[in-house]
């Protein structure tokens, strides 16, 4: 009998995170979730499928000391995971000439960068050591380009899609795999307050339904929805200048946190 399979993800509590709990736990894995809201993250266990053996860590993927804890927790109480979800992110309006913006650039990379290094630091040595595991980062179709008004989010996603890629030939020949995701628009609480259109706009289970599916089948890089990733060559393709002309005055993302 297939033993069922470890899953730790970060960001759990809500969006992508919490959807990606829920289609695992359907599949009988053994779930390590971990969120910053510990009160939220109580209700999304609650609400798994009874009989879900599921581990809640209340950490902040800012505090390395933290996913230092819950890691060894989860590896403790059920062993080295077979997948490590690195979903924690958040999003926000930025502008270079606003100084209190300062800041929350930072905040952006630490949470949208530092948090995915920081998340697989407790797993990727032993990983390797074993010679499995599947180490997979969300990343976003807005790392492609540099939106305007988004310079800290599209700036955090395209360095974690070069990381990403990094780790990946790092770990080329080890047994462990590493994977990208780059959704384009999900309905989750980070795209609600945006005051644009969002094409191709995807329910949260039914992209999570599809990061699973893609990470089994042993994917490496995975854009989704599919309409997003022709959008996204098409984005790479363009010359600057045209670009530049064609996103001058494209709409803004607020300068509030999501």
């Amino acid at each position: 009998m297939t033993p069922a399979p470890r899953v730790f993800i970060t960001g759990a509590s809500s969006g992508i995170g919490a959807a990606l709990a829920r289609q695992y736990a359907a599949q009988g894995a053994v779930l390590g979730l971990v969120a910053r809201r510990a009160d939220v993250l109580d209700t999304v266990v609650q609400a798994l499928p009874v009989g879900t053996v599921a581990h809640a860590y209340a950490a902040d993927v800012r505090d390395t000391g933290a996913l230092q804890r819950a890691a060894r927790s989860f590896i403790e109480a059920a062993g080295m995971p077979d997948v490590v979800i690195a979903n924690a992110g958040v999003s926000r309006g930025t502008l270079t000439e606003v100084p209190d913006d300062v800041d929350a650039f930072a905040q952006v990379f630490d949470i949208n960068v530092m948090g995915i290094v920081r998340t697989f630091a407790p797993f990727a040595a032993a990983m390797r050591a074993r010679g499995s595991g599947t180490l997979v980062g969300i990343a976003s179709v807005a790392g492609f380009r540099g939106l305007p008004g988004s310079g800290a989010y599209s700036a955090s996603k395209a360095a974690a899609i070069s990381y990403l890629e990094s780790l990946r030939v790092e770990f080329r020949g080890s047994g462990v795999r590493v994977v990208t995701i780059c959704p384009g628009y999900v309905a989750t609480p980070m795209t609600a307050g945006n005051p644009y259109r969002m094409p191709f706009l995807m329910p949260a289970e039914r992209a999570a339904g599809r990061i699973v599916k893609a990470i089994a089948a042993g994917r490496s890089f995975y854009v989704l929805p599919w309409p997003m990733k022709q959008v996204g060559r098409v984005l790479r393709a363009l010359p600057r200048p045209l670009y530049d002309r064609l996103f001058a005055r494209a709409p803004r993302k607020p300068r509030t946190w999501i």
